[in-house]
C-alpha cells in the first residue's frame, strides 16, 4: 500500500494478540513468521480485490526468500501475487484501494516482489522483470532519487522513504540490465554518494546500497553507517529511527540486513545475535510483529504486514542454519 498513514489503510487493533514468544535459536521464531505471512499474504487480495505494497510487496518478498532457505511454501500463497507481479503493465490499473496515491512507490514494491520470485526460481523468463525495471527507471527523479515520503526523514516498513526506495530502485536496475539502464544508475549511485547517514535508517539503506555496490564507490558509507550503527545500538540489543530512540521491530531488522555485507568487521557478529535476540523477543503469539509506524505506538494492518515481512527477510538472512 502506498501511503500508511492515510487512514484507509489503519484497520482497528494488531492481528493476533500481544503475547509475545520467549528468545529462542532454534528457529521457532521464523517458522512461526512464515506461518503467518503463508495465512496473510493472499488474505489481502483474497478480502479487498486488489494488490497492496505491504501484502504483495514486502510481505511476499519475505515468503520467496523463505523458499530460499528451504521452506515449503504452499502455491497458493503466492500464486495471486505471482501472477500480479509479472503483469507490470496491469499496476497503474489497480482495483479499489484508495491507498494507492503514490504510483512510484507501488512500481517499487512489486518490481522487489518480482526480483524476489525470480531470484527463488519462481520466474524462469527474466523479460517480465526487464519490463517492470523500465517503469522504475520511468519513475526516477532527476536528482536521481526516488523521493517517496520525501516529509518523513526515517521512512518506515511500507513506505520505505527516499534513501531506501533509491537504494531498492538501484538493486532492481542492476538486477534487471545494468547496460539499459547505464544512465538511471550512475545518477542513483550519484546521489547515494552525496547523501549522509543522519539517522539509523538512513545509515542502514546507505549501508546496503554500499554492500551491493560492485564498484565500491560507496565504501565511505559502510565507515560512516557502521559508525552511527554501533552508537544506536540499545541496551536490549535493538535499534531505533534515530542514536537515542527506544527499538523498533522495522528500524532493527533493516539494519540486520545492512550488517551483513560487514559482519566480518570487528564486533558486528555481535551486533547481529543482539539484534536477532531483540526481534525473537517481539515476536506476538501468532508469529507476526507489531506495527512498526510513525509516529511510534499507532496501529496499521499495512505496517505491521510490512514490518513482519522486513523481520522476516532479517531472521532468514542472518540465520546460522537453515530448516
Amino acid at each position: 500500500m502506498a501511503m500508511a498513514f492515510l487512514v484507509a489503510v489503519f484497520v482497528g487493533g494488531c492481528v493476533g494478540g500481544r503475547q509475545t514468544l520467549p528468545p529462542d535459536s532454534s528457529g521457532k521464531a521464523e517458522r512461526k513468521a512464515v506461518e503467518f505471512l503463508t495465512r496473510e499474504v493472499p488474505a489481502w487480495y483474497r478480502e479487498n480485490g486488489c494488490f497492496s505494497c505491504h501484502n504483495n510487496g514486502d510481505a511476499a518478498r519475505a515468503l520467496f526468500a523463505a523458499t530460499r532457505h528451504g521452506y515449503r511454501i504452499p502455491s497458493a500463497a503466492l500464486a495471486d501475487t505471482m501472477a500480479w507481479v509479472r503483469r507490470s503493465e496491469q499496476w497503474s490499473h489497480n482495483k479499489g484501494d484508495p491507498g494507492f496515491s503514490d504510483q512510484r512507490l507501488a512500481n517499487l514494491q512489486f518490481a522487489a516482489s518480482l526480483l524476489a520470485a525470480y531470484n527463488a526460481g519462481f520466474v524462469k523468463d527474466r523479460e517480465p522483470l526487464r519490463v517492470a525495471a523500465w517503469l522504475v527507471a520511468a519513475d526516477q527523479d532527476a536528482d536521481g532519487a526516488w523521493n517517496i515520503e520525501r516529509q518523513n526523514p526515517v521512512g518506515s516498513p511500507a513506505t520505505w522513504g527516499t534513501p531506501l526506495a533509491t537504494s531498492m530502485g538501484l538493486r532492481i536496475l542492476r538486477a534487471a540490465d545494468m547496460a539499459r539502464h547505464r544512465s538511471a544508475i550512475l545518477k542513483a549511485e550519484e546521489w547515494l554518494r552525496q547523501a549522509r547517514p543522519v539517522n539509523v535508517p538512513v545509515a542502514a539503506a546507505l549501508l546496503l546500497a554500499a554492500s551491493d555496490d560492485p564498484k565500491g564507490s560507496l565504501v565511505q558509507h559502510r565507515l560512516e553507517g557502521l559508525s552511527l550503527i554501533r552508537r544506536a545500538q540499545t541496551s536490549d540489543g535493538g535499534w531505533g529511527p534515530y542514536v537515542d530512540s527506544p527499538a523498533e521491530s522495522f528500524d532493527t531488522a533493516l539494519v540486520l540486513l545492512a550488517l551483513m555485507g560487514s559482519r566480518d568487521e570487528a564486533g558486528v557478529a555481535e551486533m547481529i545475535r543482539r539484534g536477532r535476540a531483540f526481534l525473537v523477543k517481539e515476536q506476538l503469539s501468532d508469529g507476526s510483529w507489531p506495527a512498526t509506524t510513525r509516529p511510534s505506538g499507532n496501529r496499521s494492518y499495512a505496517q505491521q504486514m510490512s514490518t513482519t515481512g522486513w523481520v522476516t527477510l532479517a531472521l532468514l538472512a542472518t540465520r546460522s542454519k537453515d530448516p
